[in-house]
C-alpha cells in the first residue's frame, strides 16, 4: 500500500495523533510540531504524492485544493489581513524531510525575504 510508513499519511488515515485544523475527503491540514511562526499548519493532500517533482499534469486540481484550503484557513486564523506566507519545499537541498507533498501556511509574524 502506497504510503503505508509515510508520517502524513498516516496523520490523513487517523493513525498518528495531530492537532487537526481542517480534513476533508480531498486533504488534511494540522499544525506543525516545530512552529516557525505563531501560525504554522501543513497543508497535505491525503493521497500519497512524495513531493512537487512527482507531480503529474492531472495533479492540478490537487494542487489546487492545498492553495484554496490555505486561503481559506489562513482567514479562520486571523492571518489574511496582515499576509502569510506558503511554502512548499521540493527535495532535501530544499528542506523536504517528509516527502509526502505539503504546504506551509506560516503568519501571525512579520515574515523576511529572502528566506532560509
Amino acid at each position: 500500500m502506497p504510503g503505508s510508513t509515510c508520517l502524513f499519511c498516516r496523520i490523513a488515515r487517523g493513525e498518528s495523533p495531530a492537532q487537526i485544523v481542517r480534513a476533508t475527503p480531498d486533504l488534511v491540514a494540522f499544525r506543525d510540531l516545530h512552529p516557525q511562526a505563531p501560525t504554522h499548519i501543513l497543508i497535505v493532500p491525503r493521497r500519497h504524492l512524495s513531493s512537487v517533482s512527482a507531480l503529474e499534469p492531472g495533479d492540478a486540481e490537487t494542487v489546487g485544493r492545498l492553495f484554496l484550503a490555505a486561503r481559506e484557513i489562513a482567514e479562520a486564523e486571523g492571518i489574511a489581513q496582515g499576509g502569510y506566507r506558503m511554502v512548499i519545499n521540493a527535495g532535501p537541498d530544499a528542506g523536504q524531510s517528509v516527502f509526502h507533498l505539503h504546504l506551509h501556511l506560516l503568519g501571525g509574524r512579520g515574515m523576511a525575504w529572502p528566506p532560509g
